[in-house]
């Protein structure tokens, strides 16, 4: 054998063989994973964009960087495919899109695939994972070239593991569609059982109470200040709140949490606080009528916003009350220059009220309600984050990515 042979024996037995952490059994042991350009595995194809005014009523679906965004009498494509946002504040976002569809021109379709080789929803689910980072140009404008698309480095095994990996992420994708279905019809729940527990502008008590309350009589209009105290916040200079300190400091509803682990501003106590079981409410600023249920015994409050406090009733009636109101405040707040609520605005806001008990349990069976929704959502978030975990382990890692 010559040194020239040898030398290449050598090189071949000491590149390492590409396997991702996690195979299915039936897998293991079998060839590595392969180093391609996507270029090699796909043809990228851009096309024509469509205006709104080519849109109809029927036709064919079509697809933007946002999702689906109307009709159209023609479609571009007979198959599935994939297709890759290519400009724009969504650059780099990866669809799955179904056949006889348009894609629009700010996206990039993946076509000639070969089904026997690679399977399209592999391929979708790599390109999520993988992402764009590294081909993504400019900062003002973001964009993917077709040429750097082309050269985009992707590892792929055999067909049958693409397949077998497309079907386990695809029926997680299932399980995180439902779990997000399941949430947003409790909150549909929620948002008609607000409508018929509270009353209507007119109304003197509402369309549905509970048997104990049936022959309780009407509810009182009274102004929201009969019910309330109203703490306004004090604008603390940058010097006065830090990291750490005595008591957590909110400047506007990015800030809004119970849970001191991710607070991000402190500062000493000061006489603008809010004590525990109070709304929170933004009053200045971005985010004018966005409300928030405190459980934390002190906050200090930014003059970005303001705590209300029940005198006699259930915090959690009024807390429910406010966000009947959420979109009323928003407007309100819109109308000015700089968006902003007075205090009169929130005090002498009018409506019909129950008596204390029957406030008691509007807010008990709504509270249930936030907390069947709080708990699906987690079980949402876990899915995500169970995929996003097992994502991880059944591609190759980015170092492996850049082994040829």
């Amino acid at each position: 054998m010559s040194s020239k042979t040898k030398t290449t024996a050598m090189q071949e037995e000491a590149k390492p063989v590409l396997v991702p952490k996690l195979r299915f059994p039936e897998f293991q042991g079998t060839e590595g994973w392969d180093v391609k350009s996507l270029g090699a595995v796909c043809q990228p194809q851009q096309w024509a964009t469509i205006s709104s005014t080519d849109l109809v009523d029927e036709g064919y679906p079509v697809y933007g960087a946002n999702g689906f965004i109307g009709h159209y009498s023609d479609f571009n494509h007979e198959f599935e495919t994939v297709a890759v946002t290519c400009r724009g504040s969504t650059c780099g976002e990866v669809s799955l899109i179904p056949p006889k569809s348009y894609i629009t021109g700010n996206s990039m379709c993946l076509d000639g695939i070969d089904a026997a080789r690679n399977s399209y929803h592999f391929l979708f689910q790599l390109l999520r994972h993988r992402g764009f980072k590294d081909v993504i140009s400019g900062s003002a404008q973001p964009q993917i070239v077709g040429n750097a698309i082309k050269r985009l480095k992707i590892t792929l095994p055999a067909n049958p593991e693409q397949q077998k990996i497309a079907e386990c992420l695809s029926s997680v994708d299932e399980l995180i569609v439902a779990q997000a279905r399941k949430v947003d019809a409790l909150k549909t729940h929620k948002k008609g059982l607000m409508q018929q527990l509270f009353t209507s502008e007119g109304e003197t008590h509402p369309r549905l109470r509970f048997p104990e309350f049936q022959n309780a009589g009407e509810w009182v209009e009274k102004p929201l200040s009969a019910l309330i105290d109203l703490i306004s916040g004090m604008h603390l200079s940058p010097e006065n709140y830090s990291t750490s300190g005595e008591v957590p400091y909110f400047t506007g509803p990015s800030d809004f949490t119970n849970d001191l682990q991710t607070v991000t501003k402190w500062t000493k106590r000061t006489a603008n606080v809010s004590q525990a079981d109070d709304t929170l409410i933004t009053v200045k600023g971005s985010g004018v009528g966005e409300i928030w249920y405190s459980t934390l015994p002190v906050v200090a409050l930014g003059r970005q916003l303001m705590a209300i406090r029940s005198k006699n009733g259930s915090s959690r009636f009024i807390f429910q009350f406010l966000l009947t109101k959420r979109s009323r405040f928003e407007d309100l707040g819109s109308g000015n220059l700089i968006p902003g609520l007075s205090r009169a605005v929130i005090l002498e806001l009018k409506a019909c009220f129950p008596s204390p008990a029957e406030q008691q349990s509007i807010a008990s069976c709504l509270t249930s309600l936030d907390d069947l929704i709080a708990a699906q959502t987690r079980k949402h978030e876990a899915l995500k984050t169970h995929k996003k975990g097992l994502m991880q382990q059944l591609f190759l890692s980015p170092e492996q990515r850049t082994t040829s």
